[in-house]
């Protein structure tokens, strides 16, 4: 199983993930680190994503996941894919892979995010990722939407349960 752990930024997703990873004793990517250096920049300068600068980036994501795959390993990778069609580019023909996306409140992902140092990523941002978001739907089988708790703890270990690892 590949553990894709999304959701917007300030969501928890890379805490989360490590602690999930460490828990389950599988190996863990920080999908920020596969962003393009052009990315990055533009994020760390204030410019929100296009869908035309995530492609690259969700491929590369969507090459190590196949990797693990191929190489019959569990994962888990962290990667925002806010809208459908991104997390669909992650799941398909990929039966192994399952998204748990996180669901938190803006308002403390601002407080996070203000809190946060050392990130590329510009705080002023977030509106701009809580406007591409796209809710997982019902018709997503291979997503589970999980509430963000209040200890990144408590929320690896309901990805576990919920998705039985």
């Amino acid at each position: 199983m590949i553990i894709v752990v999304a959701g917007v930024s300030g969501s928890g997703k890379s805490s989360v993930a490590a602690l999930l990873a460490g828990r389950l004793r599988w190996p863990f990517m920080d999908g920020d680190l596969l962003q393009p250096a052009w990315n990055v920049a533009k994020m760390s300068s204030g410019v929100p994503l296009t869908d035309h600068d995530r492609v690259p980036w969700l491929r590369d994501v969507a090459a190590w996941i196949d990797q693990q795959i191929a190489e019959g390993q569990s994962a888990v990778v962290v990667c925002s894919a806010l809208k459908r069609s991104y997390r669909d580019m992650l799941t398909e023909r990929r039966p192994a892979v399952r998204i748990a996306f996180l669901e938190i409140d803006r308002e403390i992902c601002a407080k996070r995010l203000a809190a946060r140092q050392g990130h590329f990523f510009d705080p002023r941002l977030l509106g701009s990722q809580f406007t591409d978001l796209e809710p997982p739907a019902p018709d997503e089988p291979a997503v589970v939407t999980i509430h963000v708790m209040a200890e990144a703890e408590a929320t690896a270990e309901e990805i576990a349960r919920v998705l039985n690892v």
